[in-house]
């Protein structure tokens, strides 16, 4: 929301916050200071469609349907089940932090430093039935130091995360993005 508020985004409008924390920062920060609605979905049972029809509930509620609007996971911890992905296909993007398909799922960054790769980074991705496996939209590369600890790793793509996801949703926003199997092409914007 802050790239809204600095004009990297333009013309979008947060529909809704949804947290499956009740203490995330983020619910507080989008209410207070964005006006955005904001709704705590704790997590209950197992995982699977059971707590992805809440979800999906909310997010009508809130204008988000499966023809319209972008599903944007920053820190949304759980896996979705394969009916939510179906039902939002190719309008759900999250951001991981390494350059994928490298060090999919957890601690990425602490892999990267242990394999001792040379270059990291960040992925935006569309999501899909897998985990970090859906088409990648927009890649940006970390340098790894010798000296990097897995946190230094991890604050400097967290830097880039925050350039790269605005500019992901406003590429989205403008309808410049094409997705024809694993393959995004993006026209010039």
């Amino acid at each position: 929301m802050t790239a809204i508020e600095e004009g990297k985004i333009k013309n979008v409008k947060p529909s809704v916050v949804i947290s499956d924390v009740p203490s995330a920062a983020g619910l507080k920060v989008a209410a207070d200071k964005f006006s955005v609605p904001t709704v705590a979905l704790p997590a209950f049972g197992s995982r699977g469609w059971a707590y992805d029809q809440k979800l999906v509930s909310t997010l009508e509620g809130h204008g988000v349907t499966k023809n319209s609007g972008l599903i944007c996971l920053a820190g949304f911890m759980r896996i979705l089940s394969a009916e939510f992905v179906r039902r939002y296909s190719m309008r759900i993007i999250n951001i991981h932090p390494a350059l994928l398909p490298s060090f999919p799922g957890l601690h990425a960054q602490k892999k990267a430093v242990e394999y001792g790769v040379k270059i990291s980074g960040c992925t935006v991705h569309f999501v899909d039935e897998g985990i970090d496996t859906g088409p990648i939209l927009l890649q940006m590369p970390v340098p790894v130091l010798d000296s990097d600890t897995e946190y230094e790793l991890a604050d400097r793509i967290l830097a880039a995360e925050h350039e790269l996801y605005p500019k992901a949703i406003r590429l989205f926003s403008k309808g410049t993005i094409t997705v024809r199997g694993r393959r995004v092409s993006i026209e010039n914007s």
